[in-house]
């Protein structure tokens, strides 16, 4: 069941005092269980929920839920903290990505896992992504930048102090992490 804090309840409220009467909010997950699910929370006009919705009463609302994000958001929290800039709001969702694969999966599909989860959506702001070409016997990972990162003057950055410690983080028995990218072929880069 999806957890709404008193401080995320009351922004809801206020913000939902601006709208017209009867507009709620409903919220679903788009590609749930997958390393690149994203939350959907938007305003829901009267009338515009779908009828197999759960509805979560918040008092002065109602929070609906997509029938289908229901896996994805059990045991979420959806809280609201004030600060200089106006405030933050988050949303934890324990089963929203899916389960990491168990440590002793394969380690192909643990750098895959790690690729989709954590690397990929901090690329894709600059429009590029990364692939994995293969993991070598000797544990060195080969990846394939495309998209923004082919021919991007900071690969090099982004390969050894983003991605490479990242996944050393995730997967300490990786020895290293290479490019196997042609940049001289990139058409978009995102920094020249």
């Amino acid at each position: 069941m999806v957890t709404i804090t008193p401080s995320a309840r009351d922004y809801f409220s206020s913000l939902l005092a601006q709208q017209p009467d009867g507009t709620h909010l409903r919220i679903r997950i788009e590609r749930p269980g997958s390393p690149t699910a994203e939350v959907e929370l938007a305003y829901c006009p009267q009338g515009e929920h779908h009828e197999d919705d759960e509805v979560l009463d918040c008092q002065t609302f109602k929070l609906f839920i997509e029938a289908n994000s229901m896996a994805a958001l059990a045991e979420a929290m959806i809280d609201f903290e004030a600060n200089t800039m106006g405030g933050e709001l988050t949303i934890r969702a324990p089963g929203l990505k899916g389960d990491k694969p168990a440590q002793g999966a394969p380690l192909t599909e643990r750098v895959q896992w790690v690729l989709e989860a954590r690397i990929n959506p901090m690329v894709a702001s600059h429009g590029g992504h990364v692939s994995l070409v293969k993991v070598t016997e000797e544990n060195d990972v080969l990846l394939q930048f495309g998209g923004g990162c082919q021919g991007c003057g900071m690969v090099d950055v982004t390969l050894k102090q983003g991605i490479e410690t990242t996944m050393k983080q995730e997967l300490p028995e990786i020895r290293s992490v290479m490019d196997a990218t042609d940049h001289s072929s990139g058409t978009n880069p995102y920094y020249s």
